[in-house]
């Protein structure tokens, strides 16, 4: 039996379509939204209403370079219409285009990217932007505590999926060239086309940014077995600082 961990953007060449990606850096502006401390309401029970009130912030976004169709997922931070994604979703650049949840395309400019630590920020005009997500507090994150997966998975716009945080800490290698880091474990559905979406938990908050997943076949191809990974909130918050600026 082979364990692999694979990124989960989708890339998409002529008919074939598969898993795979990089990674790039940091984001959010001081303008980046972060939630107050608080006590953990809301139980499973309320997750449609959560998922009702931050699928409008989640984006699909389109890298297009030669023939080669790249797709992951984003969402925005700021109210200055910057949205954070991976890193290994942007690749090595092309035409980007965001999606936004009620189907309108509008073109993007790649503020930055960090490989190592696999994040991405975009940026679209202000105007056209959703209100943003804010980001929860790393340190509050529970085992067994709710989340919902947002994003497009092979495509699919809108997507929402339910689980639970399986483990905390996990040292997962995601970055290109970097050190790794630990990521949050979720059995929340991730497949390709899930990268970059956000983790939420029953407060609406933003836990982790998904980011791969754990597959048993040879050459990481295949789906969702219930062991996805995320980009704690806490890293990918200072991470988009760092590329704001």
């Amino acid at each position: 039996m082979v364990v692999a961990v694979v990124l989960a953007a989708l890339v998409v060449g002529g008919l074939a379509g598969g898993v795979a990606g990089r990674m790039s850096a940091g984001v959010p502006a001081p303008t980046a939204p972060q939630a107050a401390a608080g006590t953990a309401d809301g139980a499973a029970g309320d997750l449609s209403a959560v998922a009702a009130r931050v699928q409008g912030s989640v984006t699909s976004i389109e890298v297009r370079s030669g023939g080669r169709l790249g797709a992951g997922s984003g969402f925005v931070i700021d109210r200055q219409g910057r949205v954070l994604t991976n890193a290994h979703v942007v690749g090595d650049g092309g035409r980007v285009t965001v999606v936004l949840a009620d189907r309108r395309r509008v073109p993007a400019r790649v503020v930055g990217s960090d490989r190592a630590r696999d994040l991405a920020v975009l940026a679209i005009p202000a105007d056209q932007s959703p209100a943003p997500l804010p980001f929860g507090r790393s340190s509050r994150v529970r085992v067994g505590e709710p989340v919902l997966a947002l994003g497009s998975p092979l495509g699919l716009q809108g997507t929402v999926t339910s689980g639970i945080v399986s483990a905390l800490n996990r040292e997962v290698r995601m970055g290109d060239g970097g050190t790794g880091g630990t990521a949050l474990q979720t059995d929340a559905s991730i497949n390709p086309g899930n990268s970059g979406g956000p983790l939420v938990n029953a407060r609406g908050e933003v836990i982790g940014v998904n980011t791969a997943i754990a597959t048993l076949m040879r050459g990481g191809g295949g789906g969702s077995i219930g062991i996805g990974f995320a980009i704690p909130a806490d890293r990918a918050r200072e991470g988009a600082q760092r590329l704001i600026g």
